[in-house]
């Protein structure tokens, strides 16, 4: 999809993430998709939730991402048990100059993984709010920046309750986007056990690109047009699912920038100087779904929030 016209920033910008997709994928098989979305919210500058079954790939493919980008890379298993000093940092004494030092927390990482984020505490989930919204963090009263840039895939089970604390609904929605990887073909499942019969591929993957071609990817992404015209097309999806039948809360105005931001890193990847109708669409579901708070008798009837969003794009007149 690519010009051959395009000016140069668009061509760095989409020959970056070919190399990042392209070594990502000697390690996860058959989740195309899955990658250009995850390159696309890590681009623009937003968080990830994934939410799907155990063996399916959430934590490699995060992992695969970390070492394809020569950044400093964090893994948090989140449990019951975890205190927010274990995600921030703490202060401790030292006896000798009789002053507190600070002592990082694995949040001060460009890229964390929040393994089972559903596992921990509300409390402790809590502490992840102010990092992913405002990339910052308040520690023992002192403000701390974090690193730029600050990425956070978070993963977790779909299908377990016990022991588990749902997200609430501003956890929620700090996660630019969320989706599944799903179970890839039989064909490609039989390639994944070839590629795992002497070791796992991740432990040969090496990074690819280096901090200052992501910092020019982000760059570049913001460098993407959008018209007036699906600006008030991509509004008009989320300002639908606020009066949409079934739906006791819909998606806010951080959902709009983010649909907005996102879409323009898919342009970039694309080899387009602009936004298209088609980039807002392909990702509507991913980027509102989860926002929205479904009326119980809506969920006891099979309505989901996935299925709003789907009808809001079918129903609504496609900008020319």
């Amino acid at each position: 999809m690519s010009n051959n016209n395009s000016p140069k920033h668009i061509t760095s910008g989409q020959e970056i993430y070919q190399r990042i997709s392209d070594n990502i994928q000697k390690v996860i098989k058959g989740q195309s998709n899955a990658i250009r979305k995850l390159l696309a919210a890590f681009a623009s500058g937003g968080h990830i939730l994934l939410e799907d079954y155990p063996g399916t790939g959430k934590t490699t493919l995060a992992k695969a991402l970390a070492f394809s980008v020569d950044v400093n890379f964090k893994r948090i298993q989140f449990t019951p048990d975890l205190l927010p000093s274990d995600i921030l940092g703490v202060s401790i004494l030292n006896p000798n100059a009789q002053t507190f030092k600070f002592h990082e927390g694995p949040i001060f990482a460009h890229i964390v993984l929040a393994d089972e984020i559903n596992r921990a505490s509300p409390r402790t989930q809590s502490a992840l709010l102010e990092a992913m919204a405002e990339f910052q963090v308040t520690v023992d009263g002192n403000l701390r920046k974090l690193k730029d840039p600050f990425f956070v895939i978070a993963t977790q089970n779909p299908v377990e309750s016990r022991g588990t604390y749902p997200l609430p609904e501003a956890q929620m929605d700090r996660f630019a986007i969320q989706f599944s990887l799903g179970y890839i073909s039989p064909e490609e499942e039989v390639n994944l056990l070839s590629d795992q019969i002497q070791k796992h591929p991740i432990e040969t993957i090496q990074s690819c690109v280096n901090l200052e071609d992501i910092i020019t990817l982000k760059q570049q992404v913001k460098q993407i047009r959008i018209s007036a015209e699906l600006k008030r097309y991509l509004v008009d999806i989320v300002n639908a699912t606020r009066t949409a039948e079934g739906v006791q809360l819909g998606a806010s105005p951080r959902a709009s920038i983010t649909l907005m931001k996102i879409a323009q890193a898919l342009a970039l990847f694309d080899g387009y100087e602009f936004v298209t109708p088609e980039h807002i669409q392909e990702l509507a579901v991913s980027v509102i779904a989860h926002r929205l708070v479904m009326q119980p008798q809506a969920r006891f009837s099979g309505k989901t929030a996935t299925s709003v969003v789907e009808e809001i794009v079918q129903s609504l007149p496609v900008p020319i």
